[in-house]
This record gives C-alpha cells, structure tokens and sequence, in this order.
C-alpha cells in the first residue's frame, strides 16, 4: 500500500462544540511513515468499503455510521480508555472517520470491547473495525481543527509542555498540578452513588480514593488518581459530558489538595487502598468480600468496564449502571429494592403521615408501616427503585425530630398490609391513591427541581391574600426560626430561609399541602437557592 495518496474531504470549520480553540499545530506523529493520506476537498472513492470487517489488526480502525454532526473530540474520546491515540481523520461527507492508536494492541482491545458493547455517540449506534492501512498521515494545514483537538488531548496523555508558538488553551495542556479532582453533579435527576463515579472514572486510571458529600445544595465529590497525568486526562474527556441521558452533567476541576485523608470506607468515602477501614457511626459494615475486591482492583489497570467509556449521552452507560444493580432509571429494570428501611427514628413523634411528606419530595411513596416490635423503625415503599436510591441518597444521615435518621435499602419486596379487621394502631398506611404524589405526571416539572435537604425552602401555590408577615408567622410556629424571606415577582412562589436544616425538615413535614384557604394548599420542596 506504500506511495497511495488517498484524497478525502475534511471539514475545518470550527463550532462553539469545539473542545479547544487555538492555532493549528504540527502533527505530533511527523516521523510516520507508510500510508498516506492527505484532505484536500474531494472524496475518494478508494475509501469506500475498504475496510472488511474480518480484517487483520490494524492500530488503525475505521469507524462508520457517524452522526452528521459529530465532532472530532467525541471520536477520540472513543478510543481514550484504550490507550494514546495519535491521529485522526474524519471523512464528514461519508460519516466515516478513521481513528489511530500508539498500538496495535490498544486497537484490538477497543475492538474487542466495543464487539461486546455497542458504542453510541449522540444516541446512534456506530461500528468501529480494523482498517487496511497500517498507519495514517494527514496533512495538517486542511486537517486544522482535528489536529488542535488531537495536540491538546497528546499533550495531557504525556503531560508534556506546550510547543512554542501554540496558543492552545493553557489549561488543557499544561501538566496536571494535583492527582485530585473536584467533581459538580448538575442536574441530578438520578442519583449517582460513589460506585458509579468509580466506574467512569477508572477508564482513566487507578482510582486510589473518593469522597462524596453535599455543599450548596449539590453533590459533589473529590476523587483522588494515582497519578496527576489521569486526573487530567479524565477531566478533559469528562467535564461537560453527561453520566445519564440528558441529566447529571459533570463539572469537573483541580482540587487544591494534592491528598485526601479517607476515615471510612461506606456509601459516602471510601480509601480503595485501604480495605481495612471502619464503616463510621451507624454505617453498615463493608462485606470482608467486596473489601478483598477493592484491595485487588487498586492493583488492576483502568480496564474498560461495564458503562459506555465517556457517559456520552446515552442509555447505554445508565442501563450498565442499572444491570450491575446499582441505580435504576426508566425504562431499565431498576436492579434496586423498592422498598427502604428507617431506623433511629424518634418513635415517641413519627407518624406514617410525616415519613410520607418527607420522602415523598424524592418520589411517590406508596405505603409505610413502623415497625411494631420496633416503633423506631419503619418500612416505607417507593414507586420504583430510582426513587428509594434518590430518597436514600439524599436523606440519610438527616436529622429528623431531633434525631439522626438511617436510610437503607430493605430486603423485603413490598410493604405489606395488616390483614382485614386486624388493628396495627394507625402503624401502617397505604398511600398508593393519593392526590399529594409529586411525580405522578410523567415529564413533571418536579422531575427537574430534586435537590437535597437545605435550610432554604422554596414555597408555591401561595394565594394572593397571604402576606409575607403571614408565612413567617406560619413557619415560625414549627419551632425554628425564619433567618430570611423573599415573594418571587408574581407572589405566587417564595423562599423562605430557617435556621438550620433540621427546622427546615420540620417546616416541610408540618406545612406541605397546608390549607392557606382560597383553595390553595401550600406547596414546600427544598432549594438549591440562598437568600
């Protein structure tokens, strides 16, 4: 094949998707050699069909059925859990592309991954093959913007200094200062569990710890690599992307700590290269079985795994997630229970009634029994397994009536009803038809305003009548204090600031659906706002 010159078009213009803006830079691949390919505007016909899908390996695959308005960025991203990638050229009139890895060996293993799993980009399914040519070479001055987009990603996978004379940005290739990054979930309209960051993470390299926790009323985590040249190659594949379709975008940046100190390993932190750890106050034991697993997988390298390599928007990564059992989504089995078990509750002041107002703003709940035996315990059954993950994600460890509450996934299927006749006192109550469930309405603006406990609430279905002076009046009866207030511009919504969380907690459970007269029945959820 030595001496083809195969002429293909490329497109150079640039969009407001683009990766990286910057000048065109010099192919970090100047001593290849072999086939050449070069893109001077028309489209050959040799490219046609020249790949057959039993070819020999080849580090160089062909990629075909692209969306039209794919960018070159996304296509790279495709083979960066698999090794370095050194070239790329995109044959937008034929959606074709061809993608060139440091190895053949990084190539058969993206090959053999992706025969397993069908990868997407923009939610259509793409085929990925060996091609013929040994190795490309394009010609940068007509293949600018791939080539900008290709020297900013080769240059965090070396963690090399910038070439002098580019104007790349800065950011995205100088070395990495810190191996720990700082992760934002906008959007969060599924819960994201410390085992699915994890998983995407771990495409990048060994992850050695992460800690997960609430600040401005947004889950965020810090995730510490072995190695800053992986932090900084995961935040340039992953910041911006999102982990499910159409929701929970990742934001991603350097930490300031260069190390994380982990005290215990359970749903919240965990120090992978310390199994040993203690679960913390309250928190159920790791098995001695996943701690052995978590010790062996720090030894492993980043090997692709059971979610679509970079969460591009699709099903795909969320239906893995849901497979492996551990988040739900619609659609998918949910893998996960139904049902939750509370405990530590304070049972001289809980009622089935309270325990559905307040977990009723994470999903329809169906029905709650305190247990009689156990009065500080109850079993409260959602409509699906999202929304006891939402529920269990965003309330455990809050404080309700005075007390800390425990949130855990039961193993029972279902609550079930005392039998006809049969009087458990008031302790079970089934809730299936009522009209106060949240998210009954497929599409719900609800859906979109899920946000953890916060000291800020946001107030609706205020009739005109009521004055401000009358819900703080209002809220202030609850036992706490109102620190802040503020009408939105039609009166009909407000926030409404109390002191703590705590007396926030209280203020929804007393007050949600609370009869302000008119017919207006007061609506309360949590805010990501401050006042």
């Amino acid at each position: 094949m030595d001496g083809i010159v195969t002429e293909v078009a490329v497109g150079v213009k640039r969009g407001s998707d683009e990766l990286l803006s910057g000048s065109v830079l010099s192919s970090p691949n100047s001593n290849m050699s072999g086939v050449v390919v070069t893109a001077n505007g028309n489209d050959s016909k040799k490219f046609k069909g020249e790949d057959k899908m039993d070819g020999a390996p080849s580090r160089v695959l062909h990629i075909r059925k692209l969306p039209g308005e794919v960018t070159e960025t996304e296509v790279i991203a495709l083979g960066l859990p698999f090794g370095k990638v050194t070239n790329i050229l995109m044959l937008k009139g034929k959606n074709q592309a061809f993608l060139e890895l440091a190895t053949e060996e990084a190539a058969i293993t993206m090959v053999n991954y992706y025969s397993a799993v069908t990868p997407h980009l923009r939610n259509q399914p793409i085929y990925i093959q060996y091609s013929n040519h040994k190795e490309l070479k394009t010609d940068n001055t007509l293949n600018q913007r791939a080539q900008v987009v290709l020297q900013a990603v080769t240059a965090v996978q070396t963690a090399n200094t910038p070439l002098s004379g580019t104007t790349v940005s800065e950011s995205a290739v100088t070395p990495a200062q810190s191996p720990v990054l700082r992760i934002i979930i906008d959007n969060m309209y599924y819960p994201v569990t410390l085992d699915v960051l994890h998983q995407i993470f771990s495409k990048f390299g060994a992850v050695l710890k992460i800690i997960t926790f609430t600040k401005n009323n947004q889950f965020q985590a810090l995730l510490q690599y072995g190695d800053p040249v992986n932090a900084q190659q995961a935040k340039l594949a992953l910041d911006g992307q999102n982990i499910y379709n159409a929701c929970c975008t990742l934001r991603i940046d350097f930490s300031k700590l260069v190390n994380l100190n982990v005290k215990y390993n359970n749903d919240k932190s965990r120090d992978y290269t310390r199994p040993d750890l203690p679960s913390g106050d309250g928190q159920p034991a790791l098995d001695p079985a996943i701690a052995a697993a978590f010790a062996k997988e720090t030894s492993l390298l980043a090997v692709p795994g059971a979610l679509s390599p970079l969460a591009i928007p699709n099903a795909a990564a969320a239906a893995a997630a849901a497979a492996a059992g551990r988040v739900g989504m619609p659609g998918v089995s949910a893998g996960g229970n139904t049902v939750l078990l509370v405990s530590n509750l304070n049972e001289e002041m809980v009622t089935p009634q309270s325990l559905f107002t307040l977990f009723g703003v994470y999903g329809d709940v169906q029905r709650v029994k305190i247990l009689y035996n156990k009065k500080d315990s109850a079993l409260i059954q959602m409509a699906d397994g999202n929304q006891s993950q939402l529920a269990m994600n965003h309330l455990n460890g809050q404080k309700m009536y005075g007390k800390i509450i425990r949130v855990t996934l039961s193993k029972h299927q279902t609550v079930q009803l005392p039998r006809e006749g049969l009087d458990d006192q008031g302790l079970t109550k089934d809730f299936g038809n009522s009209p106060l469930h949240r998210f009954k309405k497929p599409g719900s603006k609800n859906f979109q305003n899920i946000f953890p406990p916060s000291a800020t609430l946001h107030l609706s279905n205020i009739p005109p009548s009521v004055a401000e002076e009358d819900l703080r009046t209002l809220f202030a009866n609850t036992g706490g204090t109102v620190k802040a207030f503020k009408f939105f511009q039609d009166h009909k919504m407000a926030l409404l600031q109390m002191a703590t969380v705590e007396e926030a907690i209280q203020a929804l459970i007393d007050l949600h659906n609370y009869n302000l007269g008119e017919n207006h029945h007061l609506r309360v959820s949590f805010s990501k706002s401050t006042i």
